[in-house]
């Protein structure tokens, strides 16, 4: 595979509203990120991903895009936002805009146009179907609804909606709309920015004919249809191929075998992607489930596409709470998870507070929590006549407002975030966890991830080494190697609360002092709880 600035990047995601807030609103804001530019330099990432920050009414968290060439007010404006990206590119780093082209707002100026009659010239923008036996024209569910699609009483057809009815989707079959996004991209791309992050891009085409879903709860039959790959060949012939940038596609549904078509070096569609095979599919921590993932992956994607490394964002539950131990053991968890993340292959994603160790959260009722997907569907199943507090304990753990409470940087009022009121409530235990306490400590997880980070700077066998599990069916501990011209690291992982040993007779070489571990000292043949260790052999 040849060597990219890309491939060897740590990319750090921004979720700007709940980042830093400057002037007392509540939101964070964009300015709220420049001001914090030197911390992200300090922790050593390249890439900074930046959540949605164009015009919209905010439906979803700016996942509602009205104007695709403003910015939202609640995150500044266009001065600030080139200012940010002046500023990033002075400090050797590179940004990256989360774009949505499934969707857009409701009250975007193609929808309100197409919506408007039957014969408006973008009436084609949209999917608009006739009724079917007087309702929807199939039985498709929508992420955030129990139906795919709503009516219209103005011209009697319903619209489609892969999520919130305030985001229909758009018509990739019509070519104008297309060449209005393409010129849309191209038009951030020549101001300088390095890539895009695409929300749920294998989207984009729709089954033929619409058919009805065997099972329709299962929402796979909203991804991965025949005309995606020609959609984004025809993205990348008439866009991307002319930047030198990253481009990471969010691909749900799809097996290593799918993600080869995406990501395929001879492909010319997208440079990598997130898979949810782990985030999605496996609920809690299952660690034969997890090897079996990395592996299929690996051998799936080897030399050919590269893949992405991440447990947690701003839609799936803080890493730590969910798939570790946040409470004992948890920075040691913590540095486990992230010794992980950097050191399989793939590209990794910090999630902000991430490397500080932030932890999920439990608020005490629905009307704390903010994320539409979860509301809908407490609704949903409240109206079934279920009991309000089951429901409401079922949505606690998956709910996305788990990684979405403010950025911890301080145990002051609001942990720093903001002089105001914050748009959603603080997590409690920002006195004890922020970036404050973390700067502080020399063996925080803090500088334990700016370790890590370093490490795969100097060392290419972290990024380009060849992966060998030598650890197979074990339910705790996890051991690999990264193999590169003649250099080898092994990976010690005891995901576990208890200790467990590790039999290294089978490693030809035997380790020396570990490069890093998250325990001071190490024992030959004994992992303590939560023990990462990092051997160059």
């Amino acid at each position: 595979m040849k060597r990219t600035w890309w491939k060897e990047s740590v990319v750090y995601q921004v979720y700007w509203r709940s980042f830093n807030d400057t002037d007392g609103d509540g939101y964070g804001d964009l300015q709220g990120v420049i001001d914090k530019l030197d911390y992200l330099h300090k922790l050593g990432v390249d890439v900074i991903w930046l959540n949605p920050c164009y015009e919209s009414p905010d439906f979803d968290n700016g996942y509602d895009i009205s104007d695709y060439y403003k910015i939202m007010k609640k995150a500044g404006d266009m001065e600030t936002w080139e200012r940010l990206l002046n500023e990033v590119h002075k400090r050797g780093m590179r940004l990256i805009m989360d774009l949505v082209l499934n969707h857009t707002s409701h009250q975007h100026p193609w929808f309100k146009e197409s919506a408007s009659s039957k014969m408006n010239p973008k009436r084609d923008y949209y999917i608009w179907k006739d009724p079917k036996d007087g309702g929807p024209p199939n039985n498709w569910r929508s992420y955030f609804e129990p139906s795919a699609w709503t009516f219209d009483e103005t011209t009697g057809q319903y619209y489609m909606h892969s999520f919130a009815v305030e985001q229909p989707d758009l018509n990739w079959e019509n070519e104008d709309m297309r060449e209005e996004i393409y010129e849309m991209m191209r038009y951030w791309l020549d101001k300088g920015i390095d890539g895009f992050r695409l929300d749920v891009i294998n989207l984009l085409a729709k089954q033929d004919g619409l058919p009805d879903a065997e099972h329709p709860e299962g929402l796979s039959y909203l991804g991965n249809n025949p005309g995606i790959h020609e959609y984004l060949q025809e993205m990348n012939d008439k866009v991307l191929r002319h930047y030198d940038i990253l481009t990471v596609g969010e691909i749900p549904f799809v097996t290593p075998e799918d993600g080869l078509l995406y990501v395929g070096e001879d492909r010319n569609e997208l440079h990598t992607l997130f898979h949810f095979e782990v985030a999605d599919d496996m609920p809690s921590w299952d660690m034969k489930r997890y090897k079996q993932i990395q592996n299929r992956w690996y051998e799936g994607l080897k030399g050919k596409g590269t893949n992405s490394q991440f447990l947690n964002n701003h839609d799936h539950t803080r890493q730590v709470t969910r798939f570790g131990n946040d409470n004992e053991y948890r920075k040691e968890s913590a540095k486990l998870l992230a010794t992980m993340m950097h050191t399989l292959p793939g590209i990794p994603y910090i999630y902000q507070g991430e490397e500080i160790g932030m932890t999920g959260v439990r608020f005490d009722s629905i009307e704390d929590y903010q994320d539409i997907a979860m509301k809908n569907k407490y609704e949903e199943e409240v109206e079934k006549g279920r009991d309000p507090s089951v429901v409401f304990e079922e949505l606690l753990p998956l709910s996305r407002d788990n990684s979405r409470t403010p950025m911890q940087w301080s145990d002051e009022d609001n942990a720093g975030f903001t002089t105001g009121t914050p748009w959603i409530k603080i997590n409690p235990n920002y006195t004890d966890i922020n970036v404050e306490e973390a700067l502080a400590d020399p063996h925080s997880v803090f500088y334990y991830y700016q370790q890590l980070i370093e490490l795969r700077k100097k060392h290419p066998v972290m990024v380009y080494g060849d992966y060998e599990d030598l650890s197979g069916g074990d339910e705790h501990v996890y051991a690999y190697t990264r193999s590169l011209d003649g250099e080898t690291w092994l990976v010690l992982l005891n995901h576990a609360d208890e200790e467990n040993t590790v039999d290294l007779n089978s490693i030809t070489l035997p380790p020396t002092e570990p490069l890093l571990s998250n325990y001071s000292e190490a024992d030959e043949t004994l992992l303590r709880p939560h023990e990462a260790r990092i051997y160059q052999l």
